[in-house]
């Protein structure tokens, strides 16, 4: 099997990234939402206008699972204001991550998570944090599995439908 890279994205990617970015979505979600919450969704949260805006955000970097070239999944990390909570300016957060249905079990979830692991340990972070459904029971599975534990939650708006992210965090040791 050919070696997975976890690469990081360039804002002259943003329509490869709108691509992998929407189908995820779709491929995780359409199936327990309304069309019209997501294609709401998907128009006001993942336009060529907004990801560019976010790719642009230097507190904000986005990567690619890539395997010969082609993206099979990808996640964003917030550090200090771009974060969508402020819990401690120092934290990391991870923001999305998101694999294709097609290489779902693969790995790609951890190699994933480890590199957002690596990245947060650069910069000291406290902890790492992330938002995930309340009933994305398989998600919340995978980061428990991986330490994280609930610490609160806050509202996703998709479309007109209000829904709960629980909040999760894994407690990062002391780098000095």
């Amino acid at each position: 099997m050919k070696e997975i890279l976890i690469v990081p994205a360039i804002t002259a990617e943003v329509e490869l990234l709108q691509q992998v970015a929407r189908q995820t979505f779709l491929e995780s979600f359409a199936d327990v939402n309304t069309a019209e919450n997501m294609a709401h969704y998907l128009r006001e949260n993942m336009s060529l206008n907004k990801l560019t805006n976010e790719m642009s955000d230097p507190d904000s970097d986005f990567y690619f699972a890539m395997l010969n070239n082609n993206p099979l999944g990808y996640m964003k990390i917030n550090y200090r204001a771009a974060q969508s909570e402020l819990f401690n300016s120092r934290a990391v957060e991870l923001e999305r991550i998101y694999v294709l249905k097609s290489h779902q079990g693969q790995r790609l979830g951890q190699l994933m998570l480890n590199r957002a692991l690596e990245l947060a340990g650069e910069v000291k972070a406290p902890f790492l944090w992330l938002g995930v459904w309340e009933h994305n029971t398989k998600a919340i599975g995978f980061y428990e599995k991986h330490g994280f534990t609930a610490f609160d939650k806050h509202k996703f708006m998709l479309g007109s439908e209000e829904q709960t992210d629980i909040l999760m965090r894994l407690d990062l040791p002391v780098r000095r």
